[in-house]
């Protein structure tokens, strides 16, 4: 795999605040400490800001998650780095989380709605040399049942309500974790089991872009 860390003191100074932000799975905080940011930030002048707990535009007018966001999803999902595990990304963005999640599970299968996005993002994981993550051009909230059934299902966006279809995708034990929003714009991350039962939830305390249905028909 390609180097990913560049400054490994702004790296660790990063680390130490997601950790004050409740990350704290060793698991979670190994990936985000291999994989850094700044290999996904495309806009020119703000490398230096993928060291900051914030949110960066990427094309398609989208965003990439805050790495405090990304933690927490990440932990949610309670994966431990065993060589079969199957997850399914809704949503795979400029790739970041797609990456961390091929440190944490045996292959990733990520769905993106826009096809500048899918395409893009095939580009940069051969770059980088990231070979477990595959990527497909469609609706991120139909999942990829195809390859399913999956151990565990993150949304990397917030939804009104748990997507229908999802849990049917799902292993008998697997999760699906879901950023649920509420009129305020409140998040909490639940977690959803299999039979469509919600297992825990949590707030996030920060706000989330919202996971658009369909899959983009102009870009």
């Amino acid at each position: 795999m390609a180097e990913l860390i560049a400054d490994p003191f702004r790296a660790a100074r990063l680390l130490l605040h997601l950790r004050q932000e409740g990350v704290t799975d060793p698991l979670v905080l190994a990936a985000m400490e291999t994989i850094g940011r700044a290999a996904f930030v495309d806009a020119p002048g703000l490398e230096a800001l993928a060291f900051e707990d914030a949110m960066l535009p990427i094309p398609c007018g989208q965003v990439m998650l805050r790495p405090s966001a990304t933690g927490h999803l990440l932990q949610a999902m309670g994966l431990r780095r065993e060589g079969d595990t199957r997850v399914l990304l809704a949503g795979f963005g400029s790739g970041y989380m797609a990456a961390l999640l091929s440190q944490l599970a045996g292959h990733v299968f990520a769905v993106e709605r826009f096809r500048r996005l899918t395409e893009e993002g095939r580009a940069r994981m051969a770059r980088l040399g990231i070979s477990n993550v595959s990527i497909s051009h469609g609706d991120g909230l139909e999942g990829w049942a195809e390859h399913g059934p999956f151990d565990a299902i993150v949304l990397a966006g917030a939804v009104d309500a748990v997507p229908e279809g999802l849990t049917a995708q799902l292993v008998r034990e697997g999760r699906l974790i879901v950023p649920l929003a509420d009129p305020a714009g409140q998040v909490n991350i639940a977690s959803v089991n299999a039979t469509g039962d919600v297992t825990a939830r949590h707030p996030l305390f920060q706000w989330m872009p919202r996971l658009a249905e369909g899959r983009a028909q102009m870009l």
